[in-house]
């Protein structure tokens, strides 16, 4: 019964390659349990947050794919022509009822399974991963293979190392985020982190116009970082934090002279004076997850730059916070440009969802 807290991943470099691991391509979704028993279905969030009412359309076809009762753990995402959309995906969590039945059409969520918790009365958490995903398999193909539903699929799957490096080059262009690697005789254990997961990263020198302060009121929280482009516009493209509360107290000083005299001539201008920004890459929208969360900033002169390790790129955004590497004192700022960065060519996702089995 949910709810249940799903099992979690440990951050490793490269692609294990001991014996008795599993490999499983990273998915840039939702995490998400699926609960059914009969004409019921519920979808429950890695922290607890029901997700059934935001995607209608996914419990029609969990319906016709699942067996009558059953726990899979899974994700949600948003496929396209050009791969895995997570901007899109987002903006599925709209509070108004009408807005979700719209957008259920207009960008529809598909379900990737990869771990089978239960099956009838049987209990397979404390089973091995090698059974657990040989009776998913089964379950799935029983289920889905009637109806030719190609929007719940069973994630792809491999024991050979050098073909889950394959997938962690070739499939970083459709948006997936790495490699997953799975001990074969691991039991289900809920909210540890026992597997390992594989993710891009790179590094890239921006420029720094503003920061947050931390929760705590006595210091940074997270450095604004920008990048040009080809017409010389400042983009918002992410933020750098977790910093030690060392640190944290030491960059109140460091930053401290280009908090004189911000707002002159900074590119950000209008939305400081407004502190609310209604579209475009730029800080302090409304936060999408916590509605009462503070996005407050406070400018600074943007001549600073830091190299920052970031994953991937996604909509001219870092998809997850950056880590300040160091400052340069070496680079202008008028160096930091979209150009930098390396592009990943799209892979076909198709070529994805066939290997999958859909």
């Amino acid at each position: 019964m949910p709810p249940v807290r799903p099992m979690l991943a440990t951050a490793v470099r490269d692609v294990p390659r001991s014996p008795g691991l599993a490999y499983e391509p990273k998915w840039d979704g939702f995490r998400c349990v699926v609960f059914r028993d009969g004409a019921e279905v519920e979808l429950g969030s890695r922290n607890d947050r029901p997700l059934t009412r935001y995607f209608p359309e996914l419990v029609e076809l969990l319906l016709a794919a699942l067996p009558q009762r059953c726990v899979v753990d899974g994700e949600i995402v948003v496929v396209t022509d050009d791969g895995l959309d997570f901007d899109t995906l987002q903006n599925r969590l709209h509070p108004a009822a009408s807005r979700v039945r719209k957008l259920a059409v207009e960008t529809p969520a598909s379900f990737v399974a990869f771990d089978l918790l239960a099956l009838g009365d049987r209990d397979l958490s404390g089973e091995p991963f090698g059974e657990r995903r040989r009776v998913l398999a089964e379950a799935l193909e029983g289920s889905s293979g009637d109806t030719g539903n190609s929007r719940v699929i069973l994630t792809p799957f491999t024991e050979d190392p050098d073909t889950a490096q394959d997938w962690f080059t070739r499939f970083e262009g459709a948006g997936f985020d790495g490699v997953m690697a799975k001990p074969l005789a691991l039991p289900y254990e809920q909210n540890k982190r026992v597997m390992f997961k594989v993710k891009h990263e790179r590094t890239a020198d921006c420029v720094v116009a503003g920061f947050r302060w931390h929760k705590d009121g006595e210091g940074v929280g997270s450095l604004l970082l920008g990048l040009f482009d080809d017409e010389g516009v400042l983009h918002h493209v992410g933020v750098a934090s977790s910093f030690t509360a060392a640190r944290r107290r030491e960059l109140v000083g460091e930053l401290a002279p280009l908090r004189e005299n911000t707002l002159d001539d900074h590119p950000w201008r209008g939305w400081a004076e407004a502190q609310e920004q209604a579209g475009g890459r730029m800080p302090g929208a409304r936060s999408r997850w916590s509605a009462d969360k503070d996005l407050a900033w406070e400018p600074l002169r943007p001549e600073l730059v830091a190299e920052v390790r970031y994953e991937h790129l996604l909509s001219g955004r870092f998809r997850h916070g950056g880590r300040l590497v160091r400052f340069r004192p070496d680079r202008t700022p008028e160096s930091c440009t979209y150009a930098q960065l390396e592009q990943v060519a799209p892979a076909e996702l198709a070529e994805v969802f066939g290997t999958a089995g859909s």
